[in-house]
């Protein structure tokens, strides 16, 4: 089947993941973040009905499909005002990872809890001195005996205060050449040694961003996820489900966005018709559902890809995406504030909020210039300026 088609079986659940949403929207999460609390109510649910974990495997508890699958249940999760961050987590890297290339031991001991939302996984890569760049960073992994001292901080980690362990992204000396390689690592949150600090965001989320200090964590040998050897390989795993999930949520916030501009456009009345009716109105929203339809098309291809295991095919594609549902987010968002005029700045329509919120999609995981210069360099074989 073509990914531009959907099958019956992804509008099913697109339709039965969009009424979940619908009980739930943005009243929920707008509280949540008031409250200082997380979504849990949400994610418990959802992991109950199954949709935390369609895309892991049906023998550890999952639905037995793939990011194309999660990436639906967190698009209309957002496109009903109610998106769950730690889909891109715990599920879509950390499930994922896991799934690929831990041990029986690892897929038992973690699967089946994250697939029904009973166990959570954060996700640690980003240091404060490293940013995009994985090759610089220093968060360092020793043997000492059979097990690891783990030694480093990372920074912007999402949802650690809900996690039950963090998948840390480490590096360890090889033994043949000395070079430092990139290594991964269950961490429990409960570690001697593992300390987190909030964030202080101006971004309203429900799901708080951390500074994590690790000081000689002391670990077994089977806290490290799959060969010792395949450091890149395994990471890049986990990092291609990220930019098509992250991709999801801009979607589906662009959506939820465009929505209730379309609504105001067709009943607010101006000069006996409804603003909608003019072009200067109209037009940019059309232009804004464009973008988002032709952003989900490259999120569907990045999910194909990634599905089918064309792990270089998807690289490429999932880069693309995200970079085209960020920007497409950010236009709508602006837009749908824009058409509200003065109501799209008031609590009352819940549009301001996402202002701020539309911009991480730009930022995170990675930001648009270096997946620009991804694509000159990998895509287009232009030369590197560094």
């Amino acid at each position: 089947m073509s990914p531009v088609i959907e099958t019956e079986e992804h509008k099913a659940l697109r339709s039965a993941v969009a009424a979940l949403g619908k009980r739930y929207g943005r009243d929920y999460l707008v509280q949540a973040v008031a409250a200082g609390k997380p979504p849990t109510e949400l994610w418990t649910e959802a992991g109950k009905l199954g949709y935390l974990g369609v895309n892991l495997p049906e023998e550890y508890g999952g639905g037995g499909g793939g990011i194309a699958e999660l990436s639906i249940v967190l698009e209309e999760l957002g496109a009903a005002g109610s998106p769950l961050l730690m889909l891109v987590v715990s599920p879509a890297i950390c499930g994922t990872v896991i799934s690929r290339f831990g041990t029986e031991a690892q897929k038992q001991q973690w699967l089946p809890g994250i697939a029904d939302g009973t166990r959570l996984m954060a996700f640690g890569i980003t240091e404060p001195d490293a940013g995009s760049n994985s090759h610089r960073i220093t968060t360092t992994a020793r043997k000492d005996g059979a097990d690891w001292l783990l030694t480093g901080r990372k920074v912007f980690i999402s949802g650690v205060d809900m996690a039950d362990a963090v998948l840390i992204v480490g590096r360890t000396e090889d033994a043949r050449t000395g070079r430092l390689k990139p290594c991964l690592f269950i961490v429990p949150t409960d570690a001697e040694g593992f300390h987190k600090r909030p964030i202080d965001m101006e971004l309203g989320a429900a799901e708080k961003q951390f500074e994590l200090v690790l000081d000689d964590v002391r670990l077994p040998a089977d806290a490290l996820v799959g060969d010792e050897d395949a450091g890149l390989l395994q990471l890049f795993a986990g990092l291609n489900p990220e930019r098509i999930m992250t991709a999801a949520f801009a979607i589906g916030m662009g959506r939820y966005a465009l929505a209730k501009a379309i609504e105001y456009a067709r009943d607010r009345t101006v000069w006996k018709s409804p603003i909608g009716a003019h072009q200067a109105i109209a037009h940019p929203l059309a232009q804004a559902h464009i973008d988002l339809e032709l952003a989900r098309l490259m999120m569907q291809k990045a999910a194909h890809l990634y599905d089918a295991g064309d792990d270089i095919g998807a690289g490429e594609a999932a880069n693309m995406a995200k970079y085209a549902a960020g920007e497409a987010c950010v236009k709508a968002v602006d837009q749908a504030v824009h058409t509200l005029g003065g109501n799209g700045l008031t609590r009352e329509f819940g549009l301001a909020s996402l202002i701020t919120a539309a911009r991480v999609a730009r930022i995170a995981p990675v930001s648009r210039e270096m997946i620009l210069n991804y694509v000159s360099h990998q895509t287009l074989g232009l030369p590197k300026s560094y």
